[in-house]
């Protein structure tokens, strides 16, 4: 017979997962609620990995639903950082055009900026020039509302409130089978024994797709790790930059493409690229997961992705295995970086979800049964968006 019984069960201990906990608990007092986290800490993938940035929304096709939920999101976490003393601060974000294209793809930026009711300020090259000396440009558009934080202490403060409020938090738990009965679901664990849960919800992020498969869902796409790549730069360029120093993006290219941007720790990055990677959890260069490699390779989905972005993934490639290259993306922006200010190298992962015609999917991705909801694709940039995205989670669940 199973172990103890829940009303809900979130398996995912990133930012995704602690924030639907919250929004149940908040809905519910209650509520028996457990959450799985197969670490030993919370976020300690995506979440805690990311560019710590709050995203003001710019990119996003106005009154969509990534618009509303990005403007929601950076409200309602820099409330959650005031409530809980955890630092951040708005600093303010640079589009910057360096050549004619850009400067006409800025002034459709400018438009959705409008379109989206987001703060922003035109930013001539003259000006450019005054504000961040170290940029070239021949203008930018300033985005006032962007801010940065460390999103794994945002996890800690979130996990906290859950463990006060009562919900029971496993960590170095991992769910190894998944049964979905009349009256509930049933959850095997690493540790031989189980529980049987009302409701599951799981937020697993770059094991989604397995998780769902090993629930019984029918899961046709496929998580393929994409590894972002960025280098630290030196100390005594902390103060390079005094606001994050992000590209006009290109439509054509299903990546941002390499930026500078300051961390709340008082470093500066630049990065990233957007390399394929051989494994879904392997932050160090050169990581490889046979297991996750002919996951990916025996995919169809895979196949056709590649056959449509072989050169923007070759470009990307050729940027990862050299530094001068990479270091020529960099000075596009910042022309005075030179090879001995890439320091300390890095990376994240993104857990793109690839549908099996090979669309890359961007965005919510839902697998739903009577009793069962699986999150197998929250588009970026879900840190800043994690607290409505849990509230339409749980919407979604009828929680």
């Amino acid at each position: 017979m199973p172990g103890p019984s829940f009303d809900y069960c979130i398996i995912g201990g990133g930012i995704v997962g602690l924030a639907t906990a919250l929004s149940l608990r908040q809905r519910n007092a209650t509520a028996q609620i457990v959450l799985l986290e197969k670490e030993a800490q919370f976020g300690q993938h995506q979440t805690g990995h990311n560019s710590g940035v709050i995203h003001a929304g710019i990119y996003y096709k106005p009154g969509s639903l990534k618009a509303r939920l990005c403007r929601e999101g950076a409200e309602a976490t820099k409330e959650f950082c005031a409530r809980r003393s955890i630092p951040f601060e708005t600093c303010g974000k640079l589009l910057v055009a360096t050549d004619d294209i850009e400067m006409e793809r800025m002034a459709a930026l400018e438009e959705r900026a409008r379109d989206n009711d987001i703060d922003y300020e035109p930013i001539s090259g003259a000006r450019l020039r005054e504000i961040e000396p170290s940029i070239a440009g021949l203008g930018a558009l300033k985005i006032k509302a962007t801010g940065i934080v460390d999103y794994r202490r945002i996890c800690l403060a979130m996990a906290s409130e859950l463990a006060d409020s009562g919900v029971e938090l496993r960590l170095s738990t991992r769910a190894t089978a998944i049964a979905e009965e009349e009256t509930g679901v049933v959850v095997g664990m690493d540790d031989g024994t189980r529980l049987r849960a009302d409701r599951l919800i799981a937020c697993a992020g770059l094991q989604s797709d397995r998780i769902a498969r090993l629930a019984g869902m029918d899961a046709t796409h496929r998580i393929v790790p994409f590894r972002g790549e960025y280098y630290t730069l030196p100390q005594s360029k902390s103060d390079i930059v005094s606001h994050l120093i992000y590209p006009i993006p290109d439509p054509d290219l299903p990546f941002l493409g390499i930026h500078l941007t300051r961390m709340i720790d008082g470093r500066v990055t630049v990065g990233p690229n957007a390399v394929l990677g051989f494994a879904r959890e392997g932050y160090a260069k050169g990581s490889i997961k046979p297991f996750d490699i002919a996951s990916m390779l025996g995919f169809k989905g895979f196949w056709s992705m590649a056959r449509r972005n072989w050169r923007s993934g070759s470009t990307e490639f050729l940027n990862s295995l050299s530094r001068a290259r990479y270091l020529e993306q960099c000075r596009k922006y910042c022309p005075s970086l030179t090879l001995e200010d890439l320091g300390a190298p890095g990376a994240g992962i993104r857990a793109q979800a690839i549908l099996a015609d090979g669309t890359l999917v961007q965005d919510f991705l839902f697998l739903q049964s009577a009793r069962m909801l699986h999150v197998c694709n929250a588009p970026s940039p879900a840190a800043t968006s994690a607290m409505p995205i849990g509230r339409m989670i749980v919407d979604r669940l009828g929680g």
